[in-house]
C-alpha cells in the first residue's frame, strides 16, 4: 500500500514517543549503573544453586525441521515449505529440504516475538474483525482466509504481518503448535538478562514512560528485543490514529479491506521499527560514551551517594509510608494469600512435571542401555538427553500446567491485563531447571565413566547419580519458585499501589528534588526512590506469605532457613570445563571430525525432535521427486515429474499428491476461494481505493515484486539475508501446479522479520 502521505505524521509521532522515552532511558541508565556497581562492591544474593548451569545450551543444533504448508498471500496459493527452527528460535522457511541442504537462501525468516499461535480459522477471523471495527464480512461472503485442511496454524500479531500454515493431521498440528509456542516464548524473552545495566535501564524507562501516560499494570507487548518493544510502544499510540485516518479510505468488500488494513499496519510497523532503532541506538551510544565518567564518579563517591540517597528516602518515607500502609492494609493484604495460591498451584505442578519427565527419561535410558549394549548405546541416548529441555513436544506437558493459571476477579482488581506474562516467565524457569538438571547429570556421569566396569556398574552409577541430581533439583526448584512468587506478587501489587497513591502523593514529589546534590543527580531519582518506599510498604507482607507457605511445606517448598550443604565441592569446577561432546568423545573414530564438516552435518541432520513415525507424506513426495538425477534447483525444468520411484508406497503417495496438486477442483480449493489469477495479475489496492497495476517486463510478463525491506534478524550463517532469485515451484521439484516458464511466485522473496 502507498503510504507516502503518511510518512511525515508517522515519523513525527515516532520521534515524539522516542524523544520522551530516551529522556527516561538516560535517567534510568545512571541509576542502573549505580545499582550495578554497588552490587558488585557490596555483594549480595540468595542461596547458592546446587545444579550446574550450561553456558552454551544449543550451539550448532537445530530445534526442529519438517514440512509444512504455507499460504502465500501474493498469489493466494498454498505451498509446501521446509521449515527449520535453529538454535536462536527463528522460523526459517525454505523452498524444500534440498534447498536447505544446499544452503540456498531461505524464502522467509520470521522472528515470532509478540505473535499468538491460533489453531482455528474462527479464532483468527474474530481477531481480524475486531482489529478494524465496522468492517465485518456479511453472511455468505468469503472470509479473508480459507484453509484447505482442518488443521491450521496461524501466527497473528496486532501490528505486523500474519503468517498462515496448515498440516494434514491433528497430531502434526499439536507438534507444530508446541514448536511455534517455544519460538514465541523464547523470542518474547528478547532482552538479555546478562546485561546488568542496559536491561534494567530499558525496562524501568518503559515502565516510567507508561506511568507518565497513566498506564499502570502489566503490558502484554513488552516482548522481543528492545527495538521491537519500542515499536510496540509507538504503535499502541499510533494505531487508533492510523485506523481513523485510513479506515474510511479503504475500498472493496469487507475481506479485501481487512486484507489491505493488515498490509498497511505491517508497512507502518516496519517503518516505525526502522525509525525507533535509529533513535534508540543513538541514545544508547550517548549513554555508553558517558559511562566511564559516570562509573568513575560512582566508585569515588559511593559512600556519599548512598548517604544522600538514604537521607532522601527517609524524607519520602515519612511522607508516603503512612498513606501506603493504609492502602496496603485495606486493598492489598487481604488478597495476597489468594494471589499466591493461584500462582503456586500451576507453577509447582509444572516443576513437578519437569522432575517427572527428567526422572522418566533417565530411567528409560538406564533400562535401554542395560538391555541393548552398554557404552555404545549410552552415547546415543546421552546425545538425545542433553537436549531434553529444548524438546518442545516432551516439555509441553510441563508448560501446559501453567494454562491453569487464573486470577479470577483479582485480575480486574489489580489491573492485570493478562496472565501470559507470568505463564511465560514460569515456563522459561521450567526449561532452565530441566537443562540444569540434565547438564549436572551428564557432567557427573561423564566423570564416573572411566571408573566403571561392565553394565551392572553403569546401571548402578546412573541410578545413584540420578538420585543425587533429583535432591539438588528439589532444592533449586524451591529457591527458583519462591523467587518467582515474590517477583510476581510485586508485579501485580506495586502498579496497583502506585495508581492508588498517585492522586495524593505524586504531585508532592517535586519538592524532594532539592534534597539531592547536583553532583549525584544522575544516580538518585526522586521517582525511583518513591517507588522503593512503596515497595517496602508491601514487601514485608509478601515475604511473610511466601515464608508461611514454605513452613507449611506447601507444594514442596523449603524453608528459607534450610541450607543445603554442598555435597559435591568440586562439582562447580567441573561445570567450568569444555562442553561434553558424547558422539565425538565416545564414537570410536580414529580422529576428530573437522569443525567445518561437523557444522555442515549438524545443519543438515541434527534435530532435537526425531520423528518416530516416519516421514510426512509431503516429505516423502518431495524426496521422491528429487531423485539424484534431478537438475539443480536453479535450472528451470519443463516437466514437474521425475522418473517414478521403484517403491510402491512412494509411487502411491506421489500419484495421490499429483492428483491433489494438479486436479482442477483441488487447485481451486487450495487457492483460498479465489479465481487463481494470483497477486501478480491483480495489482495492489492502495489507500483511497486506487488499484496499482502489476509491474511487467518487456514481454508483458508480470515481474516478481521484491519483499518489503524489514529489519534483519539474527539468523544462522546458512540463512542469508539477501533476496533469493525467484523460482517456480517446479524448478525445485515441489508438488504444486505447474507454471509457465518465466513466471514466478510474485512477491515472495525473503521476508526478514526483525
Amino acid at each position: 500500500p502507498c503510504l507516502t502521505w503518511l510518512c511525515c505524521p508517522i515519523a513525527e509521532k515516532t520521534g515524539k514517543v522516542l524523544g520522551e522515552f530516551c529522556r527516561c532511558y538516560k535517567e534510568q541508565f545512571g541509576v542502573a549503573l549505580f545499582n550495578s556497581v554497588r552490587y558488585e562492591i557490596e555483594g549480595a544474593g540468595g542461596p547458592q544453586a546446587q545444579l550446574l548451569h550450561r553456558k552454551v545450551p544449543l550451539e550448532d543444533h537445530v530445534i526442529y525441521s519438517g514440512n509444512i504448508f504455507q499460504y502465500i498471500e501474493e498469489n493466494k496459493k498454498w505451498r509446501n515449505r521446509f521449515c527449520v527452527v535453529p538454535h536462536n528460535y527463528g522460523l526459517v522457511l525454505y523452498e524444500n529440504k534440498l534447498a536447505y541442504e544446499r544452503e540456498l537462501p531461505p524464502r522467509v525468516l520470521i522472528n515470532s516475538a509478540g505473535y499468538k499461535i491460533l489453531t482455528s480459522v474462527e479464532q483468527y477471523l474474530e481477531l481480524v474483525n475486531n482489529s478494524l471495527p465496522g468492517v465485518t464480512p456479511k453472511s455468505g461472503h468469503s472470509p479473508i482466509l480459507k484453509c484447505p485442511t482442518d488443521f491450521p496454524l496461524i501466527l497473528w500479531h496486532p501490528y505486523a504481518r500474519h503468517y498462515y500454515f496448515c498440516v494434514m493431521t491433528g497430531k502434526e498440528q499439536e507438534k507444530w503448535r508446541a514448536v511455534f509456542q517455544d519460538c514465541v516464548r523464547h523470542c518474547n524473552n528478547g532482552i538479555s538478562e546478562d546485561s546488568k545495566v542496559e536491561a534494567p535501564a530499558f525496562t524501568d524507562a518503559i515502565r516510567m514512560y507508561r506511568q507518565s501516560k497513566e498506564q499502570y499494570g502489566t503490558w502484554d507487548m513488552l516482548c522481543g528485543n528492545e527495538t521491537q518493544v519500542l515499536s510496540n510502544l509507538v504503535m499502541e499510540e499510533l494505531l487508533p490514529e492510523l485506523r481513523s485516518a485510513i479506515g474510511p479510505r479503504l475500498k472493496g468488500k469487507a475481506p479485501e479491506r481487512q486484507r489491505t488494513w493488515i498490509q498497511v499496519s505491517d508497512a507502518v510497523y516496519r517503518m516505525v521499527y526502522e525509525l525507533a532503532k535509529a533513535q534508540y541506538d543513538a541514545a544508547v551510544a550517548r549513554c555508553e560514551q558517558e559511562r566511564p565518567q559516570l562509573e568513575s564518579t560512582i566508585r569515588t563517591d559511593m559512600d556519599q551517594i548512598i548517604t544522600s540517597k538514604e537521607h532522601l528516602a527517609s524524607k519520602i518515607r515519612a511522607f508516603v509510608l503512612p498513606k501506603a500502609e493504609v492502602c496496603v492494609r485495606n486493598h492489598v493484604q487481604p488478597y495476597i494469600s489468594s494471589i499466591l495460591e493461584a500462582l503456586m498451584t500451576p507453577t509447582s505442578q509444572g516443576f513437578a512435571e519437569v522432575r517427572e519427565v527428567f526422572f522418566k527419561e533417565v530411567t528409560d535410558m538406564n533400562m535401554n542401555v542395560v538391555n541393548e549394549g552398554g557404552l555404545e548405546k549410552l552415547v546415543e541416548y546421552m546425545e538425545k538427553l542433553s537436549h531434553l529441555a529444548f524438546h518442545p513436544v516432551k516439555m509441553q506437558s510441563c508448560y501446559e500446567k501453567m494454562d491453569q493459571l487464573k486470577l479470577e476477579g483479582l485480575q480486574q482488581r489489580f489491573d492485570v491485563s493478562s496472565t501470559s506474562v507470568f505463564k511465560q516467565r514460569a515456563q522459561i524457569h521450567m526449561r532452565q531447571q530441566m537443562d540444569d538438571a540434565v547438564y549436572t547429570f551428564e557432567t557427573l556421569l561423564h566423570q564416573e565413566l572411566g571408573k566403571l566396569h561392565g553394565k551392572d556398574d553403569l546401571c548402578k552409577s546412573i541410578q545413584r547419580i540420578l538420585e543425587r541430581v533429583l535432591k539438588k533439583f528439589d532444592y533449586d526448584s524451591s529457591t527458583v519458585r519462591k523467587k518467582f512468587f515474590r517477583e510476581a506478587l510485586l508485579q501485580i501489587t506495586i502498579p496497583f499501589l502506585l495508581k492508588k497513591l498517585a492522586p495524593t502523593c505524586k504531585g508532592e514529589l517535586a519538592k524532594f528534588q532539592e534534597l539531592i546534590f547536583e553532583d549525584f543527580a544522575s544516580f538518585i531519582l526522586v521517582e525511583n526512590t518513591y517507588e522503593e518506599v512503596v515497595l517496602q510498604s508491601v514487601m514485608k507482607d509478601i515475604m511473610q506469605a511466601v515464608k508461611e507457605a514454605a513452613v507449611q511445606r506447601k507444594h514442596n517448598l523449603y524453608r528459607d532457613s534450610m541450607v543445603m550443604h554442598n555435597s559435591d565441592p568440586n562439582l562447580h569446577l567441573l561445570g567450568e570445563g569444555l562442553p561434553i561432546d558424547w558422539s565425538e568423545e565416545y564414537s570410536g573414530q580414529p580422529e576428530a571430525e573437522p569443525a567445518a564438516e561437523r557444522r555442515r552435518r549438524a545443519k543438515q541432520v541434527v534435530s532435537v525432535i526425531q520423528d518416530d513415525e516416519g516421514t510426512l507424506p509431503y516429505g516423502v513426495a518431495a524426496e521422491a521427486l528429487l531423485q539424484p538425477g534431478s537438475p539443480e534447483p536453479r535450472e528451470p525444468e519443463p516437466h514437474a515429474g521425475a522418473p517414478p520411484s521403484p517403491l510402491d508406497a512412494v509411487k502411491e503417495i506421489r500419484e495421490a499428491l499429483a492428483q491433489e496438486s494438479l486436479g482442477d477442483e483441488e487447485e481451486e480449493r487450495l487457492m483460498n476461494g479465489t479465481d487463481g489469477s494470483g497477486a501478480g495479475e491483480e495489482g495492489v489496492l492502495l489507500a483511497g481505493g486506487v488499484t496499482q497495476p502489476p509491474a511487467r517486463d518487456g514481454d508483458g510478463v508480470p515481474c516478481a515484486t521484491p519483499a518489503s525491506p524489514v529489519p534483519a534478524a539474527e539468523m544462522p550463517s546458512g540463512a542469508g539475508r539477501q533476496l533469493c532469485h525467484p523460482r517456480g515451484d517446479n524448478e525445485t521439484g515441489e508438488c504444486s501446479p505447474p507454471q509457465p516458464r518465466g513466471t514466478t511466485e510474485s512477491g515472495e522473496g525473503v521476508q526478514t522479520e526483525f
